[in-house]
């Protein structure tokens, strides 16, 4: 199998300017600070993590009025994600994502030109494949009720409440329909502001992504119902303190007939056990600054490109993913001893 691709975002200037997800303020509504050193390693211990399993970082570059870049998963979606195809034969729909991240566009845009992929635009809005990815052979679209973020009044102490809202909105799927229009859409409901997109309440995971990961209690309730419908016994529920931890927010990854999933390091033994038992290998990571104080664990972190393939290809196209590869950046960087069972 070829190599897999990802996106991350340089952490260089992580800190919280909007703080647009009940994870970025306190109780009171401030906004919470970044320990930036301990991101920064965290940071790196995790794109060395992947390197060592095989994958190919492609590290998008920080800009100090755009912190959100180092959530890349809100980027976007390609499609199609794992058909074994060249880069100018699928379409990276480009998300129109919340004002306060508006700007992280054209800077998405100009870098996946560059790398030999074709960006188009969803209208809707839709926050790309943090709301809608493969689960099997359909796609999930999740959504809620997108808010305009304020304070509200109210009684009891803090006498205020922070309006979060959602960020993908069910008018979206008329139009995610007519973008793979032969794959059967199945829409979910979220219910609650601080699993604000799909992949921090289900992760598809193993073999043809078979199998799901599910925080019910972040669902409506009909929602929830058709869920278990649908996945039956291939759907595992989440205990409150896995998704607390936001264990729904992994990364899958197959290479060479090798099934691993990248959680969120705390996760439970027992939960770690049900993924091994289908035959998938758990790899915990500690990636707790971006999950405390950004809202966004190890999916959030990662754009998915898909399996590597550079046939077609300009020069310059291969000269920018070499100098954005993230072993071409960082060839010094330290690296805690992993063996990697790919």
């Amino acid at each position: 199998m070829s190599t897999r691709v990802v996106l991350m975002g340089d952490p260089t200037y992580f800190s919280i300017r909007a703080g647009a997800n009940p994870h970025t303020r306190t109780a009171w509504g401030r906004r919470k600070s970044v320990d930036r050193n301990k991101a920064i390693i965290q940071w790196h211990a995790f794109a060395q993590l992947l390197c060592r399993f095989g994958v190919r970082v492609l590290v998008v570059p920080p800009d100090p009025t755009l912190t959100g870049l180092v959530y890349p998963a809100n980027a976007g979606f390609l499609y199609p994600l794992d058909a074994a195809l060249r880069s100018q034969e699928k379409v990276f729909y480009l998300a129109n994502l919340l004002p306060s991240r508006a700007g992280e566009q054209p800077v998405y845009q100009e870098f996946l030109e560059k790398c030999g992929f074709r960006p188009a635009h969803v209208h809707a809005q839709c926050e790309g494949e943090a709301d809608f990815f493969p689960v099997g052979d359909r796609y999930v679209f999740t959504y809620g009720q997108v808010e305009t973020q304020r304070f509200r009044l109210r009684l009891g102490l803090p006498p205020y409440k922070r309006v979060y809202g959602f960020r993908s909105e069910i008018g979206a799927l008329a139009e995610l329909q007519q973008l793979v229009t032969a794959t059967e859409i199945i829409a979910l409901e979220l219910c609650d502001e601080a699993y604000y997109h799909g992949d921090t309440v289900l992760c598809a995971f193993g073999p043809e992504r078979r199998f799901l990961l599910a925080y019910l209690e972040a669902l409506m309730p009909s929602a929830a119902q058709r869920l278990r419908a649908l996945w039956k016994e291939d759907a595992i529920p989440l205990s409150s303190a896995d998704a607390a931890l936001y264990a729904a927010n992994s990364f899958t990854l197959a290479q060479n007939g090798t099934h691993a999933l990248f959680m969120p390091g705390g996760v439970s033994e027992r939960l770690q056990a049900q993924v091994r038992e289908r035959g998938v290998e758990p790899i915990t990571i500690d990636v707790s600054e971006f999950l405390r104080k950004g809202g966004g664990a190890v999916k959030c972190m990662i754009g998915d490109l898909g399996p590597e393939e550079e046939s077609g290809l300009t020069p310059d196209q291969l000269a920018f993913r070499h100098a954005r590869d993230y072993r071409a950046l960082f060839p010094s960087a330290e690296t805690r001893i992993y063996r990697s069972p790919f």
